[in-house]
């Protein structure tokens, strides 16, 4: 792929200049984003938390320096690259020209990058999640995050990154577990609990009405509402796209909280690379993810929230991307009990 420009890397198929393209663009300039959005500054630890657990969601601006956008998104860049030489049409893995950073990865994270790792050693990004959790004694469960190219021009459907926990027989010896909470009296469901861990976007580039920002309908994360489906989703919700905002952000969000994809009709990738913590209180089932030589690059502290993906001494982690790209999960914590 000899041109590195952003544009190269989508517009697969697709004529960006066709009407309805073009129609289509029109109408996201149209749009002004969600209303009331607030950003929020790093210091501003009750703020942040306060909109978080009322909205399931926060975001939060100047969380990295412009040199550490620029680290974050060539090394993006680098693995949509990699990615693609595997997706030459860009299928994707989320719908077309959409993908997810983690279920493209054998180790279902992209923790072996250093940009990834990275972000595991802020102190401001640490500061805000013990104070939304009360405590000090969260854990890494993951990183990964998702990107869009130029040219992907569907919503994603709305859903939520968790769910209640049921299991898929495929066959012989094969079962796929999905969901993350069981009660086995069946009085509770993962909407009744408090926020059981945070995923915590970041935005390499300006989020705008046309490179596809994230939608976010605020306050889902305790509804036990059916989700509407694409079709049947009122416009208000399609709308409710989180922007402007700017590079260097970090967007805070509660898993459960009803959010998607919107078209990104733009000349740019929009990257959104992110890390995962469980709260102090809660436990799934832990994917080793950490290169072990990494893990002893980082300070006591943060080794001490990985310590359960770290890469065991005796199983060195098996690196490298899906055939498949991982696929399209029912959701996105469907996992396939023994991997394919």
């Amino acid at each position: 792929m000899n041109d590195t420009s952003e544009a190269s890397l989508g517009w697969f198929g697709i004529d960006p200049s066709d009407q309805d393209i073009t129609e289509l663009r029109q109408n996201l300039r149209g749009q002004s984003g969600l209303e009331g959005l607030e950003i929020f500054e790093p210091n501003d630890l009750n703020g942040i938390k306060s909109a978080f657990l009322r909205d399931g969601f926060a975001m939060v601006q100047n969380m990295l320096s412009p040199s550490a956008v620029a680290r974050l998104h060539a090394g993006c860049l680098r693995v949509i690259r990699e990615i693609l030489d595997l997706d030459p049409l860009a299928r994707g893995n989320r719908g077309s020209h959409r993908y997810s950073f983690g279920s493209v990865s054998r180790t279902d994270a992209q923790l072996h990058q250093a940009e990834w790792v990275e972000l595991l050693q802020l102190p401001v990004l640490n500061s805000i999640i013990e104070h939304i959790f009360g405590g000090p004694d969260f854990v890494v469960r993951s990183g990964g995050g998702d990107f869009c190219l130029p040219g992907a021009i569907d919503y994603q459907p709305l859903h939520s990154d968790m769910s209640d926990q049921r299991r898929i027989e495929l066959g012989p010896n094969k079962t796929l577990l999905i969901g993350s909470f069981s009660d086995p009296s069946q009085k509770l469901t993962y909407r009744d609990l408090p926020c059981p861990y945070i995923s915590c976007n970041f935005l390499t580039s300006d989020w705008h009405s046309e490179n596809g920002p994230i939608r976010q309908i605020p306050g889902t994360q305790n509804s036990r509402a059916p989700m509407p489906s694409l079709e049947d989703e009122p416009a208000w919700m399609k709308a409710a796209r989180v922007y402007p905002a700017p590079a260097g952000s970090v967007i805070l969000r509660d898993v459960r909280a009803w959010h998607g994809g919107t078209p990104n009709v733009s000349e740019e990738v929009r990257a959104i690379p992110n890390v995962e913590f469980f709260a102090p209180w809660y436990r799934e089932p832990f994917v080793k993810s950490l290169p072990r030589a990494l893990f002893n690059t980082l300070p006591s502290d943060v080794q001490s929230r990985c310590r359960f993906i770290v890469e065991d001494v005796d199983a060195p982690l098996t690196l490298g991307y899906r055939k498949s790209l991982g696929g399209t999960p029912e959701n996105s914590k469907s996992r396939p009990l023994a991997d394919v």
